[in-house]
């Protein structure tokens, strides 16, 4: 067996067990050391040596090589979830909700990546009021030009425990109207066996962001609304992968 044989097992070993490559380059430049001090001997008794030695240092390493990264996959299912609004005026504070249209989270615990969308059904937006409900609609949000808004997150400051209650900052793009908006919000986890629940709260600058202010000269209501979304599932996935 030649060296370069020898390295090829030592790739394939790699491989077939899955290290990671600052392993996988930490054996490898090991290996070249020793074949090199060792020299071009094919001796078979030096060779089976030198086999048993690398799939030792290899096994060697991944006992203390960083641990598995896990994925928690979290689908949120409209029927359990709800989206409230508050807008305030002068007069009385104007409470309203949305329906959920769809959304999932795909969330790495060790890296602190996320990816996925939740995405709200723009034209089921209510208040209560007939009349402001088709302003809001036809003035403000332009629902049937915009039909959805979403949020897509795309990086997680904190960690989530597998058991309990966890508060992290959630970093993503908020789109509305037809645009895009960095925005971090803060999430509280809750994670049992059986369940899990999100809620969050957080307000959108809605006419800072270009939309319509509904103020009138009588009436003057907020430029800001605020946000409470609240989502839970009995279903949980979680993949592990070196």
């Amino acid at each position: 067996m030649t060296p370069g044989i020898i390295a090829q097992n030592v790739i394939f070993t790699c491989n077939m067990y899955k290290f990671d490559q600052p392993l996988i380059r930490q054996t490898r430049d090991i290996v070249s050391y020793r074949l090199t001090q060792q020299g071009r001997q094919r001796n078979l008794k030096t060779t089976a040596r030198l086999t048993v030695w690398v799939i030792t240092l290899l096994f060697a390493f991944s006992a203390i090589s960083p641990a598995q990264n896990h994925e928690i996959v979290l689908e949120l299912n409209p029927a359990m979830t709800t989206v409230d609004f508050t807008l305030g005026d002068v007069i009385h504070t104007v409470h309203g909700a949305f329906d959920l249209k769809h959304g999932g989270v795909h969330f790495n615990s060790d890296t602190g990546a996320v990816s996925g969308d939740i995405v709200i059904d723009s034209p089921s937006g209510h208040s209560g009021n007939n009349t402001r409900d088709r302003k809001m609609h036809r003035e403000i949000l332009e629902s049937d030009r915009f039909p959805e808004i979403t949020f897509r997150p795309d990086h997680v400051d904190g960690k989530v425990a597998p058991q309990g209650t966890s508060t992290v900052q959630v970093h993503g793009l908020f789109s509305i109207h037809g645009t895009e908006h960095e925005m971090t919000v803060p999430v509280q986890v809750v994670m049992a066996p059986d369940h899990w629940t999100i809620t969050t709260h957080f307000v959108v600058p809605y006419v800072k962001w270009g939309l319509k202010n509904p103020s009138t000269f009588i009436l003057r209501v907020s430029e800001s609304v605020e946000i409470d979304l609240r989502a839970s599932g009995t279903s949980l996935s979680s993949a592990g992968s070196h």
